[in-house]
């Protein structure tokens, strides 16, 4: 296709929304064009049951919850005045605490006004924190954040390390819904640890996300917590960037949080309307059908064309995949659905892996997303004409271009600038198109059977290593292999486990056990020492 046919696609699809100061591009994809009108029916019913969901109809069945991550930043579209008045009080509490924390109305117990910020999270209730954190921080900063986001020993050292002697000055947040997440349940007693070994009580450094009564609730009333915040069973992980989970670290920070919050709602309001060619969500949800077949045969590869959102293609994996990859469609039928995410910042890209994506294998579609402004205030000329902002947009377009010509499909989201309000914009954007396009493909977005799956499954491990163990220490003065042992303890069909469960106890100073090596490593012997 010539560059004027292009332009004339490029005129005819382009979706603008100036309220939210975002555009979205379709034309790079080869959707033919009757593609949106044979869609129609099938985007009208996804819209209808989007209403459904933000009235408050079941859409988690596994656990009997509502969905109502739309309420957090429109609490009078709540189905009741309870919920309503919850999600309230709860974001004047977080901009009440926050105020005090910045104006030393709370302190550390040594009168220090805290500087740093300790969040302990994994899964949603890290990702969509640490990319706020990442998109908007600046050397403004009201208190500078950090993360355990994994139980990752040498993870938590780095990161205790990075804070150094400021950890009298670090207030830690502990954010689990259930409060028994091991991940953070083991973040959590790190922490604490740190803290008594300098010298300093947790409880006064320390405040609780969670659900109510749960197990990390009842340790913050019981050891007096500085604070806490509901986490509500109607709000997911996933999407709860916009509940006191994302809010309560960005405010602490010092980002505007009502700005985040009025993005999107006017996000929501915009791709609330069920006008397909007006509704950017609409348009995304429609292009990842046409560009997977509406079977996830293609990968999303993200690129943002800006260094502060390089965090949201990690954001994006969680939200789209835990979302979309699921056996069981809602009819019981088997159909493995999902679309993987990836991706790199631009120009980057440029010299990592585009040359892959413009030649090698063709299992994907790229996002670009661009970002008008290039800073505040002017740039100064690399060259004649040129400053390094022009040379980023030419980037852009370039490789876009490039891949065009090789056939490779493309969308393009343009905003005009990067702050709270687009954050929140984006936020609400992708939110909004993973549930449409849930709905295109009859699946629930809103469980997540298969992580909790393997929660179950690693359970299992650590209730074999505890057999394990007590197994070697009443057999002190005998060296055995993995299958020996296995059998020791009545699971002889998972020799395999128990080799990496021993070979891990071996490798660290915890658990007490030794090896004697062999040339083939898995007739190795393990002993516990004396």
């Amino acid at each position: 296709m010539d560059n004027l046919k292009l332009w004339e696609r490029y005129k005819k699809y382009l979706c603008t929304c100036p309220d939210l100061g975002l555009m979205l591009d379709i034309s790079r994809m080869n959707f033919s064009d009757g593609y949106l009108r044979e869609m129609e029916p099938r985007m009208q019913k996804a819209f209808a049951e989007m209403a459904d969901l933000e009235a408050g109809a079941v859409a988690n069945p596994d656990e009997n919850r509502m969905v109502g991550h739309y309420w957090l930043r429109d609490p009078a579209l709540a189905p009741n005045e309870k919920i309503t008045a919850e999600i309230e009080f709860t974001v004047r509490a977080i901009r009440e605490f926050a105020d005090n924390i910045h104006a030393g109305r709370i302190t550390s117990p040594g009168g220090r006004r805290f500087t740093r910020l300790l969040v302990v999270g994994i899964g949603g209730s890290a990702l969509g924190p640490q990319f706020v954190a990442d998109a908007l921080g600046s050397p403004a900063d009201r208190l500078v954040p950090h993360f355990f986001d994994n139980t990752d020993p040498d993870g938590m050292d780095r990161v205790l390390n990075t804070i150094g002697v400021h950890l009298t000055e670090t207030l830690t947040i502990v954010i689990s819904k259930s409060g028994g997440t091991k991940e953070t349940r083991n973040g959590m007693l790190e922490a604490k640890r740190a803290y008594e070994g300098a010298g300093l009580v947790f409880a006064r450094h320390a405040v609780a996300v969670t659900g109510r009564d749960s197990e990390l609730d009842r340790v913050a009333v019981a050891e007096g917590w500085l604070a806490r915040f509901p986490m509500w069973d109607w709000v997911g992980g996933r999407t709860s960037e916009t509940s006191a989970v994302g809010l309560l670290p960005a405010a602490l920070q010092g980002v505007n949080i009502e700005a985040l919050l009025d993005g999107a709602r006017r996000c929501d309001t915009a791709t609330r309307r069920p006008d397909t060619l007006t509704n950017p969500a609409a348009l995304l949800a429609l292009m990842w059908y046409h560009a997977t077949d509406g079977r996830g045969m293609k990968d999303m590869v993200v690129l943002p064309y800006k260094d502060r959102l390089l965090l949201f293609s990690r954001y994006l994996q969680q939200l789209v995949m835990e979302s979309l990859g699921k056996e069981l469609d809602r009819d019981g039928n088997v159909v493995n659905q999902g679309i993987a995410v990836y991706g790199n910042k631009g120009s980057t890209d440029q010299h990592a892996y585009v040359q892959q994506l413009r030649e090698g294998v063709l299992n994907f579609f790229v996002t670009f997303i661009e970002v008008l402004r290039d800073r505040e205030g002017a740039s100064m000329a690399v060259e004649p004409g040129a400053t390094s902002g022009d040379y980023l947009s030419g980037f852009l377009q370039g490789t876009r271009r490039a891949l065009y010509e090789k056939g490779r499909e493309s969308v393009t989201i343009t905003v005009d600038k990067l702050d709270p309000r687009t954050v929140g914009i984006l936020i609400a954007l992708y939110e909004r198109a993973v549930g449409l396009y849930a709905s295109l493909v009859n699946i629930n977005a809103y469980h997540q059977p298969g992580v909790e799956a393997g929660k179950k499954a690693a359970g299992a491990v650590l209730q074999l290593q505890e057999a394990i163990l007590r197994q070697l220490r009443q057999e002190k003065d005998r060296a055995m292999t993995a299958e020996e042992i296995a059998a020791a303890v009545g699971a002889p069909d998972e020799a395999e486990t128990v080799f990496k469960v021993l070979l891990h106890a071996a490798s660290n100073m915890d658990h007490g056990i030794a090896i004697q090596r062999e040339e083939n490593l898995w007739a190795s012997r393990f002993q516990a020492k004396a």
